[in-house]
């Protein structure tokens, strides 16, 4: 009990209907681009690493908890407004 021929084209005629040409191709193109990017990041993390020395020491960030309240933001103050 395989999906035969005519199963997928009824299936991809019901899928056009539904979405239309023009959201499909939007769609093709943003799933497209999301994978070049990704092969893009994978193939950009390897050259890093490559480059990056094997010892790595933790950074601190030093600054006063004052200057970090000021760059905050508070997310459910901003939609209650």
């Amino acid at each position: 009990m395989g999906l035969s021929t005519t199963h997928l084209i009824i299936f991809l005629v019901i899928i056009v209907v539904i979405f239309g040409t023009k959201k499909l191709r939007n769609i093709g193109s943003d799933l497209g681009g999301a994978v070049k990017g990704f092969k893009d990041g994978m193939r950009d993390g390897a050259e890093k690493t490559a480059d990056a020395p094997s010892a790595v020491t933790p950074v601190q960030q030093v600054g006063s908890g004052a200057t970090q309240a000021k760059e905050t933001i508070d997310v459910e103050a901003k939609t209650k407004a």
